[in-house]
């Protein structure tokens, strides 16, 4: 196939555009290289996939890119482009309406003129906020606390309504892994305890995330691309996480141990833009074959050997 992936450059879709190339598919894609976050580290991620993968990543805003020729012969497109960071997005909504919601109707239209019948995007776990745990994809969404949850739940509508005849929502759960988003609650940490500068715990540290390692996230990408392949019309929506509740001062720890150095901790009440816990039923995903095998203990090893190498610290 001949795969279209938004927001190329960024974390999950670096790591994407590498594991579909692998797999045999035509990948090409388009990133806009935004300063939210250093700039060096998304151009190091396309440098990999341009030198080792061959990869051409093209340099636009979804909201102004040139679609006719960016759709030209695409079987399927991976829409990762946007804004993240819920706290970010309460000091900054506009970005959010402006990228994950205006962008994402952009794309549509070009994908429905283009006559793109195959479209899988990322949603988010946010936008299950105020739901029983463990969160599913059957209940009915609340009201997001936060521009970040509120505009992946306008995703979520805005591809259902959409004249695509395939359309797959991922709503992924706490992602992290090398290369990562350095507004990541493994990267702070990680560089705060390595630097010996106090790292911000929120809600005094008693929170519980379901943290799923990146190449966890890519199976149940990969697995849901090619189930899509023997589908004619659908819209469906599915949860990617490792399906597991960890305590955040276990993942702390757990990053202590390989750094091989105890933090100093700036505990503050919680944020606006949190909630106390997520943890994912990942039945549905299950159903297709997804098997996360890497918990944290192997996530946060992997990634602090990382980080040691490209930071050389």
């Amino acid at each position: 196939m001949n795969i279209f992936i938004t927001g190329i450059s960024g974390m999950i879709g670096f790591h994407a555009a590498k594991q579909l190339t692998k797999e045999g598919h035509t990948v090409t894609g388009v990133d806009n290289f935004n300063d939210y976050y250093e700039v060096s580290l998304k151009r190091a991620r396309e440098k990999i996939l341009l030198e080792e993968f061959k990869i051409q990543v093209v340099d636009a805003d979804i909201q102004t890119a040139n679609y006719d020729k960016l759709l030209h012969n695409v079987d399927a497109v991976l829409h990762l482009a946007a804004y993240a960071n819920p706290r970010h997005s309460l000091e900054y909504p506009q970005l959010y309406i402006d990228t994950n919601i205006t962008g994402t109707q952009r794309l549509i239209e070009a994908c429905e003129k283009a006559n793109i019948s195959d479209v899988i995007y990322a949603s988010s776990s946010c936008v299950m906020h105020g739901q029983d745990l463990p969160w599913n994809e059957h209940d009915k969404p609340g009201h997001q606390n936060n521009p970040y949850g509120w505009s992946k739940r306008v995703n979520e509508c805005q591809f259902v309504y959409s004249k695509i005849p395939k359309t797959t929502g991922l709503r992924f759960f706490t992602v992290y892994g090398p290369y990562g988003r350095p507004d990541m609650a493994l990267f702070l940490f990680t560089k705060g305890i390595i630097d010996g500068t106090p790292i911000t715990l929120f809600n005094y540290g008693n929170m519980i995330r379901d943290f799923t390692y990146v190449d966890d996230i890519v199976q149940g990408i990969s697995l849901v691309i090619n189930e899509s392949k023997s589908k004619q019309s659908f819209h469906e929506i599915y949860n990617i996480g490792y399906g597991d509740k960890v305590d955040l001062m276990d993942f702390v720890h757990h990053i202590e141990k390989n750094v091989g150095k105890t933090g100093v901790y700036n505990l503050l009440p919680s944020h606006p833009a949190d909630v106390p816990a997520t943890w994912s039923d990942i039945s549905k995903l299950q159903a297709l074959g997804y098997n996360p095998t890497t918990p944290i203990s192997l996530g946060v090893e992997k990634f602090v050997e990382w980080y040691r190498s490209y930071y050389n610290v």
